[in-house]
């Protein structure tokens, strides 16, 4: 009986399953974002002038760690407006790597640090103002905002499932390890039974794993190197405020809100089938923009929804807040002990796409859903096809050209960024379209 309670209260957002019951689904959450959680800093770091050692990148990389927990336990468990009450896992986000990248080059890594801290005191503010604003984000403009998150990231998807940037992109070894992956986890959706069958990324994973060993792809080498234990330092570079730089991350703080309220909608819409409230609202924001200041005193990137973690809580269901709160804690720990961040580091890119393949399509599927719930009145359907067309067509690597005549500013935010161009034209059509089309 009691392990039936337990079972059943992964389903529910204020059960209390045992731990034993919530670290399978902890760690199957952890393992979906792991790696991508380390790439986007060490792309910054890498562009910054002068060059940090690697020894630094690493330290920079433990500290996003337990960023990313704190943040991710604070979604979870709410203090006043800060955080959602949702499962939603927080991680580094990749949609600032383009600008603090530039931002790194032109004024080395302590404008970083500046720009990130005063952008996610912007966006923490932003949250507090939610009330007043959120009016004018229709249903419809927020089912686009999901739809295209889903559709942004298919290619990352595709890019790990064929080695990620190596050398051997594409080789046949890699795409039998993700394929081994995918396959793994199909079969353990069709056969295994009950509360089992969630955990079928997890078994995907492991599999993968191990299929990759077996072929010598797992370099276990690192996993001695930077000691037992390390602590995160505070502000390990000097802040430097520079306008320019502010200005350029404060529009993409925008962005990054806009896509943190579609994950936020996607896990109220697709595994709690309601809609978002305003103090979930206001509390998801608050953290995706405090957690950023967080972040950035410990010489971190910005912090966001992860969307590869809510398209596995819609496909399983697993909606219980202590899932989140073990693996918040699980990435501080990870922080705090370089071997265990290691060994999550290596996870081959092909496992990481078998199992994006699986997850990342679930949100694309909860937008068209929340797309068919907003109605498919003459309105809607218009502002949803002219939205996905210029969306898709204007970002498209091929005719990216059609950005070249605007300023540099607009060209970083809208020319590869699907989900951007999709919140801007949906919002300016919804605000300006009459709201009655001639539907009876």
């Amino acid at each position: 009986m009691n392990r039936q309670k337990n079972v059943s209260a992964l389903y529910t957002l204020e059960g209390n399953p045992g731990l034993g019951t919530v670290l399978p689904y902890s760690l199957q959450q952890l393992l979906a974002m792991f790696v991508t959680n380390m790439v986007p800093l060490g792309i910054i770091a890498a562009a910054a002038v002068p060059v940090l050692s690697e020894a630094e990148v690493f330290r920079l990389i433990q500290s996003a760690m337990i960023a990313a927990g704190i943040a991710t336990l604070l979604q979870a468990t709410p203090v006043w407006k800060l955080g959602s009450g949702l499962p939603i896992f927080m991680g580094t986000s990749f949609t600032f790597v383009i600008p603090l990248s530039v931002i790194a080059a032109k004024h080395g890594y302590g404008a970083v640090t500046g720009a990130v801290l005063a952008g996610g005191l912007f966006e923490g503010l932003l949250g507090l103002t939610v009330r007043s604003w959120r009016r004018f984000i229709a249903p419809i403009v927020s089912a686009l905002v999901v739809t295209g998150i889903g559709l942004s990231l298919l290619s990352t998807a595709a890019r790990s499932f064929g080695g990620g940037y190596a050398e051997d992109f594409g080789s046949l070894h890699n795409i039998f390890i993700g394929s081994v992956t995918v396959l793994a986890c199909l079969l353990w959706m069709v056969f295994a039974k009950g509360a089992k069958k969630q955990l079928a990324i997890l078994i995907g994973l492991i599999t993968g794993y191990l299929t990759a060993l077996l072929f010598g792809q797992v370099d276990l080498s690192s996993l001695g190197e930077g000691g037992w234990f390390a602590l995160p330092a505070l502000l390990p570079y000097s802040p430097v405020f520079r306008i320019d730089a502010i200005v350029s991350v404060l529009i993409i703080y925008l962005v990054s809100a806009t896509e943190t309220l579609g994950d936020a909608s996607a896990v109220a819409g697709g595994a709690l089938h309601r809609e978002l409230t305003k103090d979930e609202m206001t509390g998801v924001l608050t953290i995706d923009g405090f957690g950023s200041v967080i972040s950035g005193l410990l010489g971190g990137t910005p912090v966001t929804s992860y969307s590869e973690n809510v398209g596995l809580t819609i496909m399983t269901r697993v909606v219980n807040r202590n899932v989140a709160r073990v693996g918040g804690i699980l990435m501080i720990l990870a922080g705090f002990i370089p071997p265990i961040g290691r060994f999550f580091g290596t996870v081959p890119k092909p496992v990481i796409g078998g199992i994006l393949l699986i997850v990342l399509g679930q949100i694309l599927v909860s937008g068209v859903q929340m797309i068919a719930e907003a109605g498919f009145t003459t309105r809607n359907k218009l502002i949803a096809s002219i939205s996905l067309s210029v969306a898709i067509g204007f970002t498209t690597s091929t005719e990216a050209g059609i950005w070249a005549r605007f300023p540099v500013a607009i060209q970083s935010i809208f020319s590869q960024n699907v989900v951007a161009v999709i919140f801007a034209v949906a919002l300016v059509l919804n605000l300006i379209l009459p709201k009655n089309m001639g539907d009876t």
